[in-house]
C-alpha cells in the first residue's frame, strides 16, 4: 500500500506536535506518561526554590515543583503547586518541608508523611508547610555571635593599643629598646657561655667517662652490699631482737612488781630496814673492835684480871 505525501506530512506533523507537548510538560516537570496528583503548600518566603525543584521522600525524588506564585487567598503568602507521583500514599497529616540539600543547587521539598494516618489526601489538596534551616542558614547562626565577639575583641585591642600609645612616652619607648638590646646582649653571652660549656667538656670527655665508670662501679658495690644484707636475713635478726627486748621487758615489768628474788630486793622495804640495821651493827661491830680489842682478843702473859664488858654506844662512831 502506497502512502500519499499528505498523509507522511500529517503523520511527521502530529509526531512533531507530540514530541513537542511532551518536552514542554517534561521542561515545566510533568511526564505525560506518567500520572500525578497536585497538592498546595503556602510559605511566607521561598527564596531558592525555583520551578521543576525536586520534590523528595527521605532522599528520593518522587515529584517536581509545578508553579510558585503570590497567593490571592494566603495574603502576604507564596503559593507553592507541585505534583507527586500518583502511586506514592500521600496523607492529609503530611507535611511539606522547604530544605537546603547543600550550599548550591537551590532548595527542594522535602514530605513527611506519618505511617500512622490512613487517610489519604486527595489531589489538589493543601498541605501543611514548613520551613527548615538550611546550611548557609546555620552557618550564617553560628558565624553571628562569633562575628561579634571578633568585632568587640577588635574594638578593645583597638582601645588597648591606643591606651599603650598614650602611656608609652619617647623616653618610655627608648627604655623598651634598651631592654631589648640588653636581652640580646645577655643571649649572646649565654650562647658564648653554652660553647664554652661544650668546649669544657669536650676536654673533659675522658674525665668524665671514668667518673661515670667509677660511679657504675660504687653502684655495683651497693648492689652487692644490698643482696648480703637481704642474704643475711635482717628480718630474722629484728625477730630475734625483738624476742629478746619482749623477755628484758617482761623481767623489768617483774621487778618492778616485785616477783622473784630480784624483785623482792628490790621492793620488799622489810628486807631492806633488816639490811640496813644489820649493816649499822655491824659498824658499831668493827667500831668496838678497833677501839677496845682487848675485849675479843685476851692475850695475857701475866695473867692480868679480865675487864668487865661494856657495850659500845652509838656516840663513839665516827661521823661520815
Amino acid at each position: 500500500m502506497k502512502y500519499t505525501k499528505e498523509i507522511k506530512a500529517a503523520v511527521v506533523v502530529i509526531a512533531s506536535l507530540s514530541l513537542l507537548f511532551w518536552g514542554y510538560g517534561y521542561l515545566k516537570g510533568k511526564d505525560i506518561f506518567s500520572q500525578y496528583n497536585s497538592y498546595t503548600v503556602y510559605f511566607d518566603n521561598v527564596e531558592g526554590l525555583t520551578n521543576s525543584a525536586a520534590v523528595t521522600i527521605n532522599g528520593l525524588s518522587v515529584g517536581k515543583i509545578e508553579y510558585i506564585k503570590l497567593s490571592a487567598s494566603h495574603p502576604g503568602k507564596m503559593e507553592v503547586s507541585f505534583q507527586v507521583d500518583s502511586s506514592i500514599p500521600v496523607t492529609k497529616s503530611t507535611i511539606a518541608s522547604l530544605y537546603e540539600p547543600g550550599f548550591i543547587g537551590g532548595k527542594q521539598i522535602m514530605l513527611l508523611i506519618n505511617p500512622a494516618d490512613t487517610q489519604l489526601a486527595p489531589s489538589g489538596s493543601e498541605l501543611k508547610g514548613v520551613v527548615k534551616s538550611g546550611l548557609t542558614e546555620l552557618v550564617a547562626e553560628k558565624l553571628a555571635p562569633i562575628q561579634q565577639k571578633l568585632e568587640l575583641f577588635l574594638e578593645r585591642s583597638t582601645i588597648l593599643l591606643n591606651n599603650v600609645n598614650s602611656v608609652l612616652d619617647d623616653k618610655a619607648k627608648a627604655d623598651i629598646k634598651n631592654s631589648i638590646a640588653e636581652l640580646n646582649a645577655t643571649m649572646q653571652e649565654m650562647h658564648q657561655l653554652s660553647a664554652s660549656a661544650n668546649i669544657l667538656l669536650n676536654d673533659n670527655a675522658k674525665n668524665l667517662t671514668g667518673a661515670m665508670a667509677d660511679i657504675k662501679t660504687t653502684s655495683g658495690n651497693f648492689a652487692k652490699i644490698s643482696d648480703s644484707l637481704q642474704k643475711a636475713d635482717l628480718g630474722k635478726t629484728i625477730r630475734t631482737l625483738e624476742s629478746s627486748l619482749e623477755k628484758v621487758n617482761v623481767l623489768l615489768a617483774n621487778l618492778n612488781e616485785g616477783k622473784g628474788t630480784m624483785g623482792k630486793l628490790v621492793k620488799d622495804e622489810a628486807l631492806y630496814n633488816n639490811l640496813q640495821k644489820t649493816s649499822k651493827e655491824m659498824e658499831l661491830l668493827l667500831q668496838d673492835v678497833r677501839l677496845h680489842p682487848t675485849r675479843y682478843v685476851n692475850v695475857s702473859l701475866f695473867g692480868k684480871k679480865e675487864k668487865p664488858y661494856a657495850a659500845p654506844v652509838a656516840d663513839t662512831l665516827i661521823k661520815k
